[in-house]
């Protein structure tokens, strides 16, 4: 196969982001949208054609109208997280075809069974969106992690960032919707800990809330529910632990997201920026992503820059992991490797941040 035609599920700020990575694999391109929302697909469509220098995608009126869109070989999701399963199910039950499904790959944890019964034998390469794996700093970090620190003992994520920006229908401010913050955001945080550690978590600690954000918010008489800060400890079976800090409300900071991993040998740990368009100018260039390693002996760190192409910054919010993601996944879709973020990825990602909200709420440890 030459060329991928993919079709697009959900047309929203994350779509967009999709198809302007998309835009720039030169065997890709997206050949039909679909979105409820009209406006937001004939937008999407537009910019698939590369804001106009190149023919429009086409807007499906319907999932079915999607699915039966003749030009189609791949399908993106990126729709609100309670939808995913039942979209899923469609695609498996009418038009069976490689699929990248946003994260998290579900909200409630009965659907975990549902999708390994779905998908048994399913013939399609299945990829779950979680990009932060493919951030240039943070792969960094997990190439180097085993050397610098000679087997990890304590690996910490802290994300301090802006709060959930507005989306259409406001579902993110609600746990029915998200699945609560340690699933919706979190989840990325997990399925890393699991890959820099190489283990299993066995054991979920959490205290988390809602403390500032969007308490003074209304939606058809409901005040959100959605919590914006909270530690999450999670033990491995390798015996290594890890904790996770979040804050939503720290926009301030210079870097949104320092992982740090700590070993008998030394440390190791890279410094990752917010999007860059919630930079201030007055402040000048943007900070520039670092892997800082620490050894024990002889003391002294090493710093250096993990610059990211400036194509890539301008293309989404996640410093040119979504375009590393799509680069491996269309491989995929053409019989080149194989899938690296698998279904299980996923949906042990989402049962750790489940764990994680139950822990938080009845404030007793959860055993996974």
């Amino acid at each position: 196969m030459e060329m991928v035609n993919y079709g697009l599920i959900g047309c929203g700020m994350m779509g967009r982001e999709h198809i302007q990575n998309i835009n720039l694999l030169p065997q890709g391109r997206v050949s039909v949208v679909y979105d409820p929302v009209r406006e937001l697909a004939e937008s999407a469509a537009v910019l698939a054609g590369k804001g106009g220098a190149a023919a429009p995608a086409a807007v499906a009126e319907t999932l079915d109208d999607f699915l039966a869109f003749e030009a189609l070989d791949a399908v993106v999701i990126v729709s609100p997280n309670n939808i995913h399963v039942a979209q899923l199910r469609e695609i498996v039950d009418k038009r069976p075809m490689p699929i990248l499904c946003e994260k998290p790959l579900y909200t409630d944890p009965a659907d975990a069974a549902v999708l390994d019964k779905l998908f048994k034998g399913y013939a399609h390469p299945v990829w779950v969106a979680m990009e932060y794996r493919y951030m240039p700093p943070v792969a960094a970090l997990i190439e180097q992690a085993e050397q610098a620190t000679g087997g990890i003992a304590m690996l910490t994520i802290r994300e301090h960032r802006f709060p959930f920006l507005p989306k259409i229908g406001d579902w993110n401010r609600f746990n029915e919707n998200t699945g609560g913050t340690l699933v919706e955001k979190c989840c990325h945080f997990f399925d890393l800990m699991r890959v820099i550690l190489k283990a299993e978590p066995v054991r979920v600690m959490a205290s988390a809330g809602q403390t500032l954000n969007h308490k003074d918010e209304e939606y058809d008489g409901r005040v959100p529910d959605i919590w914006d800060n909270g530690y999450v400890i999670v033990d491995f079976d390798t015996g290594a632990r890890a904790m996770l800090e979040l804050c939503m409300f720290a926009e301030g900071s210079e870097y949104q997201e320092e992982i740090s991993a700590v070993g008998p040998k030394g440390k190791i740990e890279c410094l990752v920026p917010g999007p860059g368009r919630f930079w201030p100018e007055k402040l000048g260039p943007a900070p520039v992503p670092q892997l800082i390693i620490s050894p024990r002996a002889p003391k002294g760190p090493i710093t250096m820059d993990i610059p990211v192409d400036p194509t890539l910054l301008e293309a989404g919010d996640h410093n040119g992991s979504t375009f590393y993601q799509h680069q491996r996944f269309n491989a995929v879709v053409r019989g080149q490797g194989g899938v690296e973020v698998k279904l299980s990825d996923g949906a042990k990602a989402v049962a750790m941040g489940i764990a994680a909200q139950e822990s938080a709420a009845t404030g007793q440890a959860v055993e996974i």
